[in-house]
C-alpha cells in the first residue's frame, strides 16, 4: 500500500494506483484509517451514492479550531440537502454557464496581462516562475473581481488558503494545525470586515440573502479557496505534463480548435484534487466493498483517470482525447459549482501562454508541495 508521505510516491503516484487497480476496485489503507477506491466506476459510485454524504466533524479541541470548524460547519462543500440545496441555490446563478462565458474577455485579458509579464520576467532574467506570475495570480483575481474584494488583497487570500487547505491531508504537524486554524481566523475576520463595509459583488449578494452572518463569511471563504486552489494546481501540473511531453505543447499551439480537450485532458492526466470523502449514512456496498453506517471511504480520483476501462492509453496525454469522462470535478450533488468558471481561467491561461511563449520550456526541475490530496507545485521555472 503507498504511504502518502513518501516524495517518491508524490512524485509519481500513478503507477501505485495502477498496482492497487490490478487487485481490486476498494481497498482499506489502515495509514489513512478509510476505505480508497482505485476503478473508475467504484469513485464515480462513491460519488454519486445518496447513502454516501459530506458529514462535517468538528476538529478537535473545539476551541482549539473555532474558525476553522466556523468555516467548514457552514460550507455548502461539507452539508447534505436541505442545508446544502438552500447554500447552493443562493451562488449557482453566479457560476452558470452563460454568467460565466461573458467572463471570457475579462478572464482572457487577464491572462495575456500576466504572461506579457512573464515573458519580461524571462527577458530580463533568463528564467521566471510560471506559478508567481501566471497560475496563482489569476484564478485569485478572477475570483477577488467576482467576490467585490481588492485585488491587492490576493497575496494573503492565497497565503491563508494554502494554510487551510493542508488540514486536508493526513498527518498534518501541530504547527501545521495551528497554522490551519490561524489562518481561518484572519479569512473570518477579514471577511466579517468586507461584509462590514459597503460590500461589491457576490459577497454584497451573499450579503442580501438569506444566508445567516456565519454562512454568508463560510461560502465567501470556500469561493475564493475553491476558485484559487483548483485552477493554479491544474495550470500548474498541467503546463508541466505539456512541456514534457513536448508533442502536445506543440500540437496544441499549432491547433487552437483542441483547447477544450486540452483542458479537459490536463484535469485528468494529473488531477489537482487526488481523494474525496464521504462518510456513510447508512450500510452501503461499493463495488462487493461494504462501508458501514458512520465509517469513510474516498474516492481517489487519480487513480480513477487513469482506469483503462474507460480511457484509451490512460498513461498517455493526449490534448486531443475525447470523449474524457474524467471525475476532476466531481459527480453528483456536489458537483463543482465553479467548473466552467475554472475551464475559462485554464483555456485563457493556455491561449495566453502558446500565443505569447511557443518556445515556452522548463528552466529546472519544478518542486512539488508535499501533499498528497491536493496535488500541485511550489515552483515552475520556465524559460523561452
Amino acid at each position: 500500500m503507498f504511504d502518502p508521505r513518501d516524495p517518491a510516491f508524490l512524485a509519481d503516484p500513478y503507477p501505485a494506483f495502477a498496482a492497487l487497480r490490478a487487485e481490486g476496485e476498494v481497498h482499506q489503507h489502515d495509514g489513512l484509517g478509510i476505505a480508497i477506491t482505485v476503478s473508475h466506476a467504484a469513485s464515480a459510485a462513491v460519488l454519486r451514492h445518496r447513502g454516501l454524504g459530506r458529514i462535517w466533524t468538528d476538529a478537535r479541541p473545539l476551541e482549539r479550531f473555532a474558525s476553522f470548524n466556523l468555516l467548514h460547519r457552514n460550507s455548502l462543500l461539507e452539508n447534505e440537502p436541505p442545508a446544502h440545496t438552500r447554500l447552493r441555490r443562493v451562488i449557482a446563478g453566479e457560476f452558470g454557464r452563460g454568467h460565466v462565458q461573458r467572463l471570457r474577455p475579462m478572464v482572457a485579458e487577464l491572462a495575456e496581462s500576466m504572461v506579457d509579464t512573464l515573458a519580461a520576467k524571462i527577458a530580463a532574467d533568463g528564467s521566471a516562475d510560471l506559478l508567481e506570475h501566471l497560475a496563482q495570480p489569476l484564478p485569485v483575481a478572477v475570483i477577488a473581481e467576482l467576490l467585490g474584494v481588492p485585488a491587492s488583497d490576493g497575496g494573503k487570500l492565497v497565503t491563508w488558503s494554502n494554510a487551510i487547505v493542508k488540514m486536508y491531508e493526513y498527518g498534518l504537524s501541530e504547527d501545521g494545525r495551528d497554522a490551519a486554524e490561524q489562518a481561518a481566523a484572519d479569512f473570518v475576520a477579514y471577511l466579517r470586515e468586507v461584509v462590514a463595509g459597503s460590500p461589491r459583488g457576490i459577497v454584497r449578494d451573499l450579503t442580501a440573502s438569506e444566508l445567516t452572518p456565519d454562512e454568508v463569511v463560510a461560502t465567501a471563504v470556500l469561493l475564493l479557496m475553491a476558485g484559487h486552489e483548483a485552477t493554479v494546481n491544474v495550470i500548474g501540473n498541467g503546463v508541466t505534463a505539456l512541456l514534457t511531453h513536448r508533442a502536445e505543447w506543440e500540437r496544441l499551439r499549432s491547433d487552437p480548435t483542441l483547447l477544450d480537450s486540452a483542458v479537459e485532458e490536463l484535469i485528468r492526466f494529473d488531477s489537482p484534487l487526488q481523494l474525496f470523502e464521504r462518510t456513510a449514512t447508512e450500510d452501503v456496498e461499493i463495488a462487493g466493498h461494504r462501508v458501514a453506517k458512520g465509517s469513510k471511504i474516498g474516492a481517489l480520483l487519480g487513480a480513477a483517470a487513469r482506469d483503462s476501462k474507460v480511457f484509451d492509453a490512460p498513461d498517455t496525454l493526449d490534448v486531443g482525447r475525447s470523449p474524457n469522462a474524467h471525475l476532476g470535478f466531481g459527480m453528483g450533488i456536489h458537483y463543482c459549482v465553479g467548473a466552467p468558471l475554472a475551464r475559462v481561467e485554464i483555456a485563457a491561461a493556455l491561449t495566453a501562454l502558446t500565443k505569447r511563449l511557443p518556445d515556452l520550456r522548463l528552466a529546472a526541475e519544478p518542486e512539488r508541495r508535499p501533499e498528497f490530496v491536493i496535488r500541485g507545485l511550489r515552483t515552475l521555472p520556465v524559460t523561452a
